[in-house]
């Protein structure tokens, strides 16, 4: 488990969230070849994905839209522990190629 740390926003250091989501946006770089990018305030975070998948941290998890619930009429989210991200973007490149972007590479060396 790698050691988190958590910043006062005033003190000019990125937060939990922050340090989460850019782990996770260079995994997805690295591993994936898909290319994101992040936004951070206010102790969240968004990675910018795709058309349609943006990804928001806490610092605790990450979460994105999958789908819709027509006969609720609202959004149908997933989430994934922030502790894991290598995993989380693993789950998020599948969501990718799933909605019509180049499909997920293979780990890189």
């Amino acid at each position: 488990m790698r050691d988190q740390i958590i910043a006062v926003p005033r003190n000019g250091k990125k937060t939990q969230a922050a340090l989460s989501a850019d782990l996770l946006r260079r995994t997805l770089q690295t591993e994936y070849g898909i290319q994101a990018d992040l936004h951070a305030g206010y102790d969240l975070a968004l990675v910018s994905v795709w058309v349609g998948l943006a990804v928001w941290c806490d610092g605790d998890r990450f979460w994105w839209r999958t789908g819709w619930d027509p006969e609720r009429k609202r959004a149908i989210y997933t989430w994934h522990p922030a502790i894991e991200p290598e995993r989380a973007a693993r789950r998020i490149a599948f969501r990718y190629a799933d909605l019509g972007a180049d499909p997920p590479l293979e780990g890189r060396s």
